[in-house]
């Protein structure tokens, strides 16, 4: 029988898992707006990162970063169809039949900012990679298969998915940033599905992988105060059989769990 202490004990509570922000796509489906990101995104939130997915829809006005920062603990933003528009780093006019998502980039570009800034984990893939470069001051190519010298970094859009997200071009790991410290191969090959890629790398950034076209593939912030990542290619795609794509959500999901219990 219990004591009078113990009975007043109250019982010791298990950890919250993380919860991890995505910021939504802004899509025409019909006549109706929606919001939406691909399921390959949360699920590796929940299973790989082993946190809770939470969409944040692109609204007009958007939603108060200060609000956004509040309910998660840290943030991943994904790839899209869509590119980043070129008004956000002094680009030419994109070409007709371009798609962009000004929404959404009125959404990602401030939180990328307000997020690392206030320390929480974040992880930028495909277009998030793009934008994080936008968001520090840096350029993109709209076109990297016309650069001269680069590859054509785009998917065969009427291959299986298999094929699309197979392994495209091997990149080699750089020094000194948050990608060398995760994996511990030094050259790997990744997918490749994207049209726009880094041309002038922000300032604060530090290169941390390069394709052998001279294309930067991922990048990190030195001195992050949290986990920062930003990959050009789909660490997502069957991530469980991938030791570079488990290493990184595996880095992701401690530092969520760091922030949550810190």
């Amino acid at each position: 029988m219990l004591g009078p202490a113990q009975a007043r004990k109250p019982a010791r509570m298990s950890p919250r898992p993380p919860i991890v922000g995505i910021p939504c796509d802004h899509r025409m489906v019909g006549h109706h707006p929606f919001h939406m990101a691909g399921e390959k995104y949360i699920t590796a939130v929940r299973d790989a990162a082993e946190a809770v997915p939470l969409l944040i829809p692109v609204l007009e006005p958007s939603l108060a970063t200060a609000d956004l920062l509040e309910s998660c603990d840290g943030f991943l933003f994904t790839g899209s169809p869509s590119n980043v528009s070129p008004q956000h780093y002094g680009g030419v006019a994109p070409r007709e039949g371009v798609l962009l998502d000004e929404k959404r980039d009125s959404t990602t570009l401030p939180l990328l900012k307000a997020a690392i800034a206030a320390g929480a984990p974040v992880l930028c893939l495909c277009r998030g990679f793009q934008e994080l470069n936008v968001a520090f001051g840096g350029t993109l190519h709209q076109h990297v298969q016309e650069v001269e010298g680069r590859f054509d970094h785009r998917e065969d859009r009427d291959a299986d998915l298999d094929v699309q997200y197979g392994p495209a071009h091997e990149v080699r790991v750089v020094e000194g940033g948050l990608l060398s410290r995760l994996v511990v191969l030094k050259h790997f090959k990744v997918n490749s599905l994207h049209a726009q890629g880094i041309d002038r790398l922000a300032p604060p950034l530090h290169a941390d992988a390069i394709a052998p076209d001279g294309t930067i593939e991922a990048v990190s912030l030195p001195g992050a105060k949290s986990f920062l990542l930003g990959l050009q290619w789909h660490p997502e795609w069957r991530w469980r059989d991938n030791d570079v794509s488990r290493a990184i959500f595996a880095g992701f999901g401690a530092a969520l769990r760091d922030r949550t219990q810190s």
